[in-house]
């Protein structure tokens, strides 16, 4: 296919409207090294500054009928591959962002998920801890914790005197921190 060597840019961009496959190969041999040059001179990476100066081809093959140039056909081609180079960086910026959320969304998430198991182990702990109290000091223990009785309530419910109320509670926190001791040295 002879190529349209002696034509001038503005004869080729004319030409390419007309669906020139030959203008196009004139174009594409003109200014290819060039391109590449440039889109490696700024992305440092010869494969996707082959991928850029491809994709400007053929999105020009595919624009052809609709193509306007105001300017040269050498800056318009230029400012291509500035625009294509920008919107690489604009595209990996945005992936790493995403995949700097993500982990620490996944980070987060797995926090969240060993905090939760740890409560639940705790949970545990503490429930077969309190079983294992005697029953006045359990009882105690109960209606203060878990009912949120005061001390003068738990009292009047089981008719005991206050001061044994506490005696019991007391004996009974005492035991759950000592049962509990080696969990919180294991987790924490």
């Amino acid at each position: 296919m002879p190529i349209y060597e002696p034509y001038t840019d503005q004869d080729l961009v004319h030409l390419l409207r007309q669906d020139d496959e030959r203008a196009f190969t004139t174009i594409y041999q003109r200014y290819w090294d060039k391109m590449l040059v440039t889109a490696m001179h700024r992305l440092g990476n010869l494969e996707e500054a082959r991928e850029i100066v491809q994709d400007i081809f053929c999105g020009l093959w595919k624009r052809r009928a609709g193509l306007e140039i105001e300017t040269s056909l050498n800056t318009y081609l230029a400012s291509a591959v500035k625009f294509e180079v920008y919107k690489r960086f604009a595209a990996k910026n945005r992936q790493q962002r995403y995949q700097q959320q993500a982990i620490q969304n996944w980070e987060e998430a797995a926090n969240d998920t060993v905090d939760q198991l740890k409560a639940n182990e705790l949970q545990s702990q503490l429930a077969a801890l309190v079983k294992e109290l005697p029953e006045k000091c359990r009882i105690v223990y109960r209606l203060s914790r878990e009912k949120g009785y005061s001390q003068k309530q738990i009292a009047a419910e089981l008719r005991i005197a206050e001061k044994t109320v506490e005696a019991h509670l007391a004996s009974a926190l005492r035991k759950l921190r000592l049962g509990l001791s080696h969990f919180f040295t294991f987790f924490l």
